[in-house]
């Protein structure tokens, strides 16, 4: 309810609002017996919604992913960005796995070379986007114009790949590879600690 500017107001010394001086009275034993001040937020509740406000809101609960521990309202937001082991995409081989592993995977991936089609050159992924913005056509490292390639690899280099566009074999070699990798670390972390928890 807007107040007008001319009219006259007290604080309400429950809720710590501005009412008419008219209404305080009544507005007092009405807030003092519906609303509570939350501990937590400081937001004014009704009474009977308290307990339920609390679980919805600053209950703390677990990260099923990580195991942080944090108010219910923020886990939505932590688990979409925050989490260390939410999954994300590598950019190179859009392969998934924990964010907290990204930049690592990343490093390897995009290290891994790519024939270019138009200039036959190997090119790392990572700077594959800006090398077929500047490739012409012309090999940098042969002597020759680019009318002495073959005409079928010239055909296959005008149909430039999609930036996304990997060949399935790459693909499942990449997952298998990287599965592997994970085996085989979760079967040293767990050596590491059992041996860590003998000693």
């Amino acid at each position: 309810m807007a107040v007008a500017s001319d009219e006259v107001t007290n604080i309400c010394s429950h809720c710590d609002r501005a009412i008419p001086s008219l209404n305080i009275d009544l507005h007092y034993a009405h807030c003092s017996r519906n609303l509570e001040r939350c501990k937590v937020c400081g937001d004014m509740v009704p009474k009977r919604h308290a307990e339920e406000h609390y679980l919805n809101t600053h209950a703390p609960v677990s990260c099923s992913l990580c195991s942080e521990t944090m108010e219910r309202e923020i886990l939505p937001i932590h688990k979409g960005e925050n989490c260390p082991q939410r999954i994300v995409t590598c950019e190179f081989c859009e392969f998934p796995l924990p964010a907290i592993d990204l930049a690592e995977h990343q490093e390897v991936c995009g290290n891994r070379t790519e024939l270019c089609h138009l200039c036959n050159k190997y090119i790392r992924l990572r700077e594959r986007y800006a090398h077929e913005t500047r490739c012409n056509g012309v090999s940098e490292n042969t002597v020759g114009s680019s009318r002495d390639v073959r005409p079928t690899e010239r055909d296959q280099g005008a149909q430039r790949r999609q930036p996304n566009e990997f060949s399935r074999k790459r693909l499942i070699f990449t997952i298998a590879i990287t599965g592997i990798a994970v085996i085989l670390g979760s079967l040293f972390f767990q050596r590491k600690t059992e041996n860590s928890q003998v000693h």
